[in-house]
């Protein structure tokens, strides 16, 4: 009948007219269709079947296919005729002696109940009773438990078959008593090839990339490659395009991303946020963007892996060089990490209104990643013992920089001028090891360097000196022992100590302490400090900071001792 003349309620989907009706037409699954063939021409059909995989891949055809075979007037064959009742009412769903039961709306012992009362009813006009449940892993426990007996020993007459997306819900128990298939994704190249018989069949006409892009698409499953020819076949006029597909799934064209690709590794920003609001403009969707960025960088990391270019997945045949580029340009180190990026934002987005934002942060941040390999190369000669300027640092995209100013340039400020703010670069290289001489320049460099109120604390010393064999200590008034206590902390003390290595190239440990005043020089009339700062000290009593964390109280004011 002319798809003219067809009425809404006769039409058929695509994925049901095209099911496959014998064991050579399952595609990609031909192991499972030979085992089964072999089973049925030996006589070696087993009670309880157990199909495996994923959604689409030909589960519950090849559960047809077997229900046929073992019923067909001319059978038991492994090819069924497909002319008779049988074959008709099974491919179908429709025979009385073929039952099929989907187990996530019959999970309850309820249930399984009727079906062991039925069990023992001979079939009506076939030679099996043959039960198809679906989705098996949907059963409760209790259902399990009461299958558990006829499955191990049904009545002649009796075969099981389920199919289940996942095996690992399934009892060990019930596992023990099935054979069972795994059915594996469908090959994208073999997807393709029928997807253009369909087009074929349907007076349609494709571009062969247009469905190398579905083809990829589904992911390895028939049935979901399928349904977006059908969501074609009604939105394109008689000629199928790559434009055509990208338009209906929201996808960048293949262009498109590789300009994408081009402007993040080169570090552009701006230009990645650019064809970026082109591509939306086109009416691509983020997370649909993002998907594709990170399947393209699956495939550079399977090039970087030394993978051929066979094994790729997501890339088209014609840029595969390209992705071969990319992955030697970036490496193996920053490829996991921009795709660790493209994880977490596409995670976020599913719970996100804010798709557009989140995705331009993900480009901005892959766009400021780092040489992690040239890094990792750095520590690897650093570990090795090489001196650290043996080799110029790395730039943000694997370029060699400028080599550091001649020392004469770094001259560490003096601490006069660093009370005033001034500030002055800081040589990043390794200075001569730390002694008496240096040891005032090299806290000021460290100070500049680091920033934060630990430094501002730090520039109130009152001098430094150094006591071998690598500690420099740092003495402060008594009235700034606030200061002094703040820069003691943990984490200031580590940043500070971090700092001193990366100048002086060896472990250097830096202490504290507070200046002691003669004797002579405490007035016996000397006024009491101010209220704040003496807040500030009782603040940073042991046995007031441990009082603070068990009751969340801080100290407001302090009083002298009363007078009696």
């Amino acid at each position: 009948m002319p798809a003219g003349s067809r009425s809404l309620g006769e039409y058929v989907v695509v994925a049901r007219r095209y099911r496959p009706q014998r064991f050579e037409e399952l595609i990609g699954q031909e192991h499972v269709a030979r085992a089964l063939s072999s089973a049925i021409q030996t006589d070696r059909v087993g009670h309880a079947y157990l199909f495996t995989g994923a959604r689409g891949v030909g589960k519950t055809s090849a559960a047809r296919i077997l229900s046929k075979a073992l019923n067909c007037v001319e059978g038991p064959s492994p090819t069924p005729c497909n002319r008779c009742d049988i074959c008709g009412s099974i491919a179908g769903g429709e025979d009385v002696d073929v039952l099929e039961i989907d187990g996530a709306s019959n999970r309850g012992i309820d249930e399984i109940r009727q079906l062991r009362q039925n069990v023992n009813v001979r079939p009506s006009r076939a030679r099996f009773k043959i039960y198809i449940i679906d989705e098996v892993h949907m059963l409760t426990r209790e259902a399990f438990n009461a299958l558990l007996k006829t499955l191990e020993e049904p009545p002649e007459h009796v075969k099981f078959i389920f199919c289940t997306t996942e095996p690992g819900k399934i009892p060990v128990t019930i596992l023990s008593r099935c054979q069972r298939f795994d059915f594996g994704g469908i090959d994208t190249a073999a997807i393709a090839q029928r997807l253009a018989e369909i087009v074929q069949a349907e007076g349609f006409e494709a571009e062969p990339e247009a469905l190398q892009v579905l083809a990829r698409r589904a992911t390895g499953s028939m049935r979901d490659a399928q349904s977006l020819l059908e969501q074609l076949l009604a939105f394109a006029p008689q000629r199928i395009t790559v434009a055509d597909v990208h338009h209906m799934l929201g996808t960048a064209g293949e262009e498109r991303l590789g300009r994408i690709v081009d402007r993040v590794v080169d570090g552009d920003a701006a230009g990645a946020l650019a064809e970026l609001d082109a591509a939306i403009a086109e009416g691509v969707e983020p997370a649909q963007l993002l998907e594709q960025l990170f399947g393209y960088l699956r495939d550079c990391m399977a090039a970087v892996a030394g993978c051929p270019p066979e094994l790729f997945l997501f890339a088209a045949p014609h840029g595969r060089d390209q992705v071969v580029a990319v992955g030697r340009r970036w490496g193996m180190e920053t490829i996991l990490a921009a795709m660790q990026i493209l994880d977490h934002t596409l995670s976020r987005l599913r719970f996100s209104t804010q798709g557009r934002v989140l995705a331009e942060l993900a480009l901005v941040r892959l766009c400021t990643l780092e040489a992690l390999d040239e890094l990792s190369d750095l520590i690897s000669r650093l570990q090795a013992g090489a001196p650290s300027g043996s080799a110029p640092a790395a730039g943000p995209r694997g370029e060699a920089q400028a080599a550091p100013p001649p020392a004469s340039q770094n001259r560490a400020v003096s601490p006069a001028a660093q009370r005033e703010g001034d500030s002055a670069p800081v040589d990043d290289r390794p200075t001569a090891s730390l002694n008496e001489q240096n040891a005032l320049d090299l806290w000021n460099q460290t100070l500049s360097a680091v920033s934060g109120i630990a430094a501002e604390h730090g520039r109130h010393y009152e001098r430094v000196t150094f006591q071998p064999p690598n500690r420099l200590v740092v003495w402060f008034k008594p009235e700034y022992n606030v200061g002094k206590s703040y820069c003691e902390r943990p984490e200031q003390t580590a940043k500070f100590n971090a700092t001193l290595r990366k100048l002086t190239g060896q472990e250097v440990r830096v202490e504290f302490a507070l200046v002691e005043r003669p004797a002579t020089e405490v007035s016996p009339s000397a006024s009491p400090p101010p209220p704040q700062q003496r807040l500030r000290e009782i603040c940073q009593h042991p046995m007031v900071r441990r009082a603070s964390e068990l009751f969340g109280a801080h100290p407001i004011r302090v009083d002298p001792p009363s007078r009696k």
